[in-house]
């Protein structure tokens, strides 16, 4: 028997048991959060993805329930180097075993490699796999190369007169005290 499983609420469980895949391509707007931090028109983009669950048999247990998420985009955001739009492209594959409940994902969090999440049967995929995409996203958009070379040039006269040689106001406090003995 075939079942259809949903990103949005997915039986864990039985996803992993069945040894499931999912996949599919929707707009960013499918990820509310994640078209938020574009800074152009996103139409047409678009996030591909990937769910795969998976049973590992445990002797004298329930054994372990994995999830394992792919996705890929690109977000258009500003270059902070040449201030020009840059399609920052965004990958994530990550494994998460799924725990009795969030009490046991808490205990076990310090001890447990992989990422630990509590068992659901209603688990919302969709928004596991916006928050990783999320955690991708640059401190500091920026072009790998941008496409063009801005001058770092300044004319502000300000500037200017800050960069020449001052004195040193070590030696103008030496000279003061000098001139002060004298009197």
């Amino acid at each position: 028997m075939s079942k259809d499983f949903s990103l949005d609420h997915l039986d864990v469980a039985a996803f992993a048991k069945a040894g499931a895949i999912i996949e599919g391509q929707d707009p960013l707007s499918a990820f509310e959060r994640l078209q938020q931090e574009a800074q152009a028109p996103s139409d047409g983009v678009a996030v591909v993805w990937s769910a795969e669950g998976e049973h590992v048999p445990e002797t004298g247990g329930a054994g372990h329930f994995w999830l394992h998420v792919q996705a890929e985009g690109h977000v258009p955001m500003t270059c902070q180097r040449c201030l020009n739009m840059a399609d920052i492209a965004l990958y994530v594959d990550r494994s998460f075993r799924f725990v009795k409940d969030e009490a046991a994902a808490e205990a076990m969090d310090d001890e447990a490699d992989e990422d630990l999440l509590a068992m659901s049967k209603d688990f919302n995929a969709r928004a596991l796999i916006e928050d990783e995409l999320l955690m991708e996203l640059p401190l500091v958009p920026m072009h790998d190369e941008c496409p063009e070379v801005m001058p770092m040039a300044s004319s502000d006269d300000d500037f200017e007169e800050a960069s020449t040689e001052k004195p040193n106001p070590f030696a103008v406090l030496a000279g003061l005290r000098k001139n002060a003995g004298q009197d």
